[in-house]
């Protein structure tokens, strides 16, 4: 696909913090989970670029002309099955105006190539089972689609409970 916009991928930087955090809660009104966000800048620079240099996540922008239009967050795992480090890719977002036109594509290979250099054995995400633009593109990829596994999650009271 070849996109009518010319843009960059590019790290996010101390600066983007704010911009992320927007697209984040766009991401969540899209995905139907807002009441679920409670992110905020200051959390969200503590993980990227915290004091001790030792990052909880990382986040690349798309950029069209300059602007951030869309961002890809992620964040190492490891499988002891492959016996080699992965990357999570924890959101993929790009703005309405900007679909269609490869920039979630060019953000998803960006991390995918950033996963091979790193030596990683996988790139793993999950995808909500109603979006089926992003299904259609992450299986012309060929992305396969883990239907055997039920995603666990403790949140919450659930998981205060182990304190």
């Amino acid at each position: 696909m070849t996109s009518v916009f010319a843009f960059e991928i590019r790290p996010a930087a101390r600066a983007d913090v704010k911009t992320l955090v927007a697209f984040i809660h766009e991401l969540a009104a899209y995905e139907k989970l807002s009441h679920e966000v409670e992110v905020t800048e200051e959390r969200l620079h503590a993980a990227l670029f915290p004091p001790d240099g030792r990052p909880a996540a990382e986040a690349v922008l798309a950029c069209v002309n300059g602007d951030p239009s869309g961002f890809a967050l992620f964040y190492p795992t490891y499988s002891t099955f492959v016996g080699k480090p992965g990357l999570y890719l924890e959101d993929l977002y790009v703005r309405p105006a900007f679909r269609g036109h490869g920039l979630g594509t060019a953000l998803l290979h960006h991390v995918a190539s950033l996963a091979n250099t790193r030596g990683c054995g996988r790139l793993e995400w999950a995808v909500l089972d109603w979006n089926q633009p992003a299904i259609n593109v992450y299986d012309r990829m060929g992305a396969r689609r883990l239907t055997d596994w039920t995603t666990c999650r403790l949140t919450s009271e659930a998981l205060a409970r182990f304190n």
